[in-house]
């Protein structure tokens, strides 16, 4: 038997003689038959030159059995994410865009003014944003069609199902991810300087100092086997959670339930680039001392949404 090209099967014999029969064409099992793609169905009998003239006496193939299960389609993520499970996570930590002019890219080495309204954006190759807040993170989100992660959203992703203590794996390597820099307020501003919120924590200079903060996706290494950059390292991430009593069944706490802050504190994760595993391993550093609307230099986050 030939193969059966496409521009043949078009024309088999077959589809003219059973167009004579308006009766026919309307039967249900042969409208069923027609749907398919002629030449998977009909290449056994049509396309063969022994056949041709006796195609119409073919037995057609049984229809799929009603009770057949349904494969379910892969649920879909946009580009900047990546699925996993029955939800999507930016692939690179965010910067963000003004609401009213998407277009422009905002600086990500300023706290947002009050009433500020921006939207997330994840790419690689651009300076996240840092000096932000878990509420305004949120909003960056919400304004986006997307939501911050929860903080289970967010580890299992970092972790996998099998719970590494890294993004590329179980055991830590240095320079992989950024991490263990120096401190960078006593680089900038030098060692007998009484640092304050807004004049130091909160100061532009900071996260401009050459060498500490990175590009997103600058480190290729320090990635998840699902494609997420920097999970570890560059900026400590927000997610949705509240200290509560909830969290440490939600997410591991490697140093116990006394590093927590009062209940109502706001979480980030993953640690920034000076972080050396004060709260905990990789993927497992929390912070969650913090009130909802703190913010400083090292603040960063990323969103997540529901598959399609």
């Amino acid at each position: 038997m030939q193969p059966c090209p496409a521009a043949r099967c078009l024309q088999l014999d077959l589809e003219a003689d059973l167009r004579q029969s308006q009766q026919v064409r309307q039967h249900p099992l042969l409208q069923w038959i027609c749907a398919l793609p002629a030449c998977t169905l009909f290449a056994a009998v049509a396309c063969d030159e022994s056949h041709a003239s006796t195609a119409s006496s073919a037995t057609p193939q049984a229809a799929p059995s009603a009770s057949a299960p349904v494969a379910k389609p892969k649920l879909a993520c946009p580009l900047e994410m990546s699925r996993l499970g029955n939800y999507c996570i930016d692939k690179w930590e965010a910067h963000t865009v003004t609401v009213a002019n998407p277009s422009v890219r905002r600086s990500p080495y300023e706290p947002l003014r009050d009433g500020e309204r921006v939207a997330a954006r994840s790419a690689a190759g651009v300076v996240p944003q840092g000096y932000i807040s878990r509420e305004e993170a949120r909003a960056a989100c919400v304004n986006s069609g997307k939501r911050l992660c929860s903080a289970k959203e967010w580890y299992r992703a970092c972790a996998g199902n099998e719970g590494r203590h890294y993004p590329y794996g179980a055991t830590q390597q240095s320079g992989i991810c950024n991490t263990q820099k120096p401190h960078v307020l006593t680089q900038v501003f030098g060692r007998k300087v009484f640092l304050t919120k807004d004049s130091h924590y909160n100061n532009p200079k900071v996260n401009q100092e050459p060498g500490f903060l990175a590009l997103t996706g600058a480190n290729p290494k320090c990635v998840t086997p699902e494609g997420v950059f920097d999970m570890v390292g560059n900026l400590h991430e927000w997610v949705a959670d509240d200290v509560s009593a909830a969290l440490p069944k939600t997410i591991p706490l490697e140093y116990g339930e006394h590093w927590l802050g009062p209940k109502g504190s706001g979480i980030f994760m993953g640690g920034y680039y000076s972080s050396k595993n004060e709260h905990g391993r990789g993927c497992a550093y929390t912070t969650a001392t913090h009130a909802p609307d703190y913010h400083d230099y090292s603040t960063g986050f990323r969103c997540c949404r529901d598959a399609d």
